[in-house]
């Protein structure tokens, strides 16, 4: 009991302390020093440098009127103010507010309020200013926090940042402004929209045509001869450095009137449909109405095309020739649609020069070729007999090479992408330039020598010394399509063995597609209950740190039956005393049927050479 009654007592003593303490001193014991008295911001005339921001959000005649409104009143506002001083009329015209990117003079203005050139910015209003909230706010801020603080004064709003009660006002009208837009921009994007959809496009200026009185695209005949060449020289196998070189040289002019090209719009007048007669719309979307960055439009919102909306200048055949040019281009192929080589005579008949540089080929497109050699593929008996006289070898298999460790062997590695063949491969033809040849009907890849005049050999070894390194062959373009076309997995890399084959003729090596070594995904641990050694089913085998899988009906064998493969395509064709006709350059397949209608390689070859001349003969006349 006295324990809690002594620690009330603590309690109230406490109190009374602090009640006493807070009571304060008498008043004529305090001396105050009153602070500065606020001077009203309309009447306070002291010196400062004002400095005037307008902007408009367009370059039209109407917003000019606008503009110089502003410009004339604010001169006579601060002419009449005493005190004060005109720095500068800060302007940004055709420029939006929801992003101070681009906007050069409202940035050079900050960069002099930084530099201490400015005492206050009077500008019409939050939504002049800015737009976007963080900007306006953030600018605000940052001006109000230098050594030498900087004003914005609102003039419709009547709010001057540096008093006290500002930023909430501003922040609020601020957001106003900012939704303002985002209504505005909902608003114009429905209009256009609905513009799209009843076939009334938009046709900004190109180089090529002009506009008539109703806004209708017609062929400038002089602008035309240069999108001619333009077109003709990408489609004969020209870069686009040189095709800008040659017109600068030219003294040709862009649409803008500059007479010095860049890769860049050269690109672009390739690439722009309307060349071809057509439009299209909604190429490319804003996702945000506050940065304006656009992107390109991959089914983000509908698109709108307009077959034969106005006269071409290049035929649709020629223009969707160049469209996949460029898009092979990447893979280093240059020039015309490529055509599928397929052998129709020798050792390599029916075979498929693969095109390292093109990605347009489907699995269909290589049958289709080998049907034009060969109507119905020769297919070789399971079994034979042994002749009169010679041991009886049915039953006999020849063991698969892959069961063996041999330092001879000769590999190539295959994933989606590259192919990778063994020092032993390389250094059997000695040579660094290779084509392949695949034939899907026998399933086998043949390596032969290039011709100096090929235009599909790949880089599969370098030379050190006497020796051959290997070198990765980068198979972008072409390997998907072949593991599409063998039914390979395409998460799985693959492992060939090869055979050589030589006479006095010549040699080639030989890799079968069928029975390979199969390196699969990191399968160790079991998904979804699902055991991984049931995937395609392969039966793994760890090697090491690698997972190797063969096809699970080796499991019944250990290689072929003797006399199917004494008696295989491969052991029939490639027969010691022929002469395999292994240079043969095949018969042209062109699987493009838009191909057929291309301007031929002859003809266009002579439009560059009369171009050309005519605007050379052009510029000496204009010379004399």
């Amino acid at each position: 009991m006295r324990e809690v009654e002594s620690t009330h007592d603590r309690i109230e003593e406490e109190k009374r302390k602090i009640r006493k303490r807070y009571r304060g001193i008498a008043m004529e014991d305090l001396d105050v020093i009153p602070a500065k008295p606020k001077i009203n911001f309309f009447d306070d005339d002291r010196e400062k440098r004002v400095a005037v921001y307008a902007r408009v959000s367009t370059d039209s005649l109407q917003q000019t009127s606008s503009y110089e409104l502003q410009r004339n009143h604010y001169m006579d506002t601060i002419e009449r103010h005493p005190g004060w001083s005109l720095t500068e009329i800060y302007a940004d015209e055709g420029i939006s507010g929801t992003s101070l990117k681009h906007r050069e003079a409202f940035n050079r203005m900050i960069k002099d309020c930084e530099a201490g050139k400015i005492d206050l910015i009077i500008t019409k209003s939050v939504s002049r200013f800015a737009r976007n909230i963080l900007d306006c706010v953030g600018v605000v801020r940052a001006l109000a926090a230098l050594p030498h603080p900087v004003e914005v004064f609102f003039e419709t709003e009547g709010i001057h940042t540096l008093s006290r009660d500002s930023e909430m006002q501003l922040s609020f009208l601020a957001t106003l402004a900012q939704e303002e837009s985002h209504n505005k921009s909902d608003i114009m994007n429905s209009s256009i929209e609905m513009r799209f959809a009843r076939g009334i496009f938009l046709t900004p200026v190109l180089l090529g045509y002009d506009h008539d009185e109703e806004g209708n695209l017609i062929i400038n005949e002089d602008e035309a001869e240069t999108v001619k060449l333009i077109f003709f020289m990408y489609l004969y196998g020209n870069t686009l450095s040189e095709i800008s070189e040659t017109l600068t040289s030219l003294g040709r002019r862009t649409k803008k009137g500059n007479t010095t090209w860049s890769t860049s719009s050269i690109l672009q007048i390739l690439q722009n449909e309307r060349h071809c007669g057509d439009v299209l719309a909604h190429k490319t979307w804003t996702p945000n109405y506050l940065d304006h960055k656009s992107k390109k439009n991959v089914f983000n919102c509908a698109q709108y095309r307009k077959r034969n909306h106005h006269e071409a200048i290049i035929s649709r055949d020629d223009f969707n020739a160049v469209q996949k040019i460029i898009q092979n281009a990447k893979y280093g192929h240059k020039g015309f649609l490529p055509e599928l080589q397929v052998i129709h005579d020798g050792a390599l008949k029916g075979y498929v020069v693969i095109n390292p540089r093109w990605a347009g080929f489907k699995p269909t497109d290589y049958y289709d070729a080998i049907s034009t050699i060969i109507k119905e593929p020769d297919v070789m008996p399971d079994m034979a007999e042994a002749a009169t006289g010679e041991f009886d070898l049915r039953g006999f298999q020849i063991a698969r090479s892959q069961f063996f460790t041999n330092a001879e062997r000769m590999i190539a590695t295959f994933t989606t992408k590259s192919i990778t063949f063994n020092s032993v491969a390389v250094n059997k033809l000695e040579t660094c330039n290779v084509e392949l040849l695949v034939n899907p009907y026998t399933e086998t890849l043949v390596v032969r020598c290039a011709r100096p005049e090929s235009r599909n050999y790949v880089q599969w070894a370098k030379r050190n010394n006497s020796k051959y390194q290997p070198k990765i062959i980068n198979g972008s373009a072409f390997l998907p399509t072949l593991y599409e076309l063998l039914e390979w997995n395409s998460e799985c890399k693959y492992r060939l063995t090869g055979v050589k084959h030589q006479n006095e003729f010549g040699m080639i090596l030989v890799f079968d597609l069928n029975d390979t070594e199969i390196f699969l995904p990191d399968y160790s641990a079991k998904e979804d209950g699902q055991d991984s050694s049931d995937t395609n089913d392969m039966q793994p085998i760890v090697s090491g740190n690698s997972v190797v899988a063969y096809p699970a009906t080796w499991a019944d064998s250990f290689g072929t039956q003797f006399y199917q493969q004494q008696y295989s395509h491969e052991a029939t064709v490639f027969d010691g005393s022929k002469d395999w006709s292994l240079h043969s350059q095949g018969k042209n397949y062109q699987p493009d049927p838009e191909a057929e209608n291309v301007t031929p390689a002859k003809e266009v070859y002579m439009q560059i050479n009369t171009i050309i001349d005519t605007m050379k003969q052009e510029v000496s006349n204009s010379d004399e």
